[in-house]
């Protein structure tokens, strides 16, 4: 029997809409299950050359976990480009500006570095609080243990 090799059109068919709640979860724990999730590896049609993932809707984005007291100590840093603009910012005062970048950055991490990856975080939708625009499509709730 040859080997099953997915189709750009059957992918899109088949794609689900999934919400995943943060609240009170630990970071990487979720961060890892939304990675595949956007690529499609629970699926038994994944391929590696095709984007066979599902949407994922992330909410309460503001109330996730970090253990420890890396809320203080965790950086997230970025650059202008010009020297000596090197910024750094915690985690806590991160999540009180912008609650998404730390869920986003963390699952973009967790993907592979390439084309591919950038049409898999088009699919992640992060939001601060419960509420989220996405009810048309019928999200299906992603039970985290």
């Amino acid at each position: 029997m040859p080997t099953y090799s997915a189709k750009p059109a059957e992918a899109q068919a088949t794609r689900k809409w999934w919400v995943v709640d943060a609240k009170d979860q630990p970071l990487g724990r979720v961060a890892s299950r939304i990675a595949v999730l956007l690529s499609g590896k629970h699926k038994p049609t994944y391929t590696t050359h095709v984007d066979t993932g599902d949407f994922v809707v992330v909410i309460n984005a503001a109330k996730v976990k970090l253990s420890g007291r890396k809320a203080t100590q965790k950086m997230y840093y970025h650059h202008s480009g010009y020297p000596g603009a090197l910024k750094s910012e915690s985690f806590e005062h991160l999540i009180a500006r912008r609650p998404e970048v730390p869920i986003t950055k963390a699952v973009k991490g967790m993907l592979p570095k390439n084309v591919l990856a950038r049409k898999m975080l088009a699919k992640l939708k992060v939001y601060a609080t419960a509420e989220h625009p996405h009810s048309a499509q019928k999200p299906e709730s992603l039970p985290l243990v």
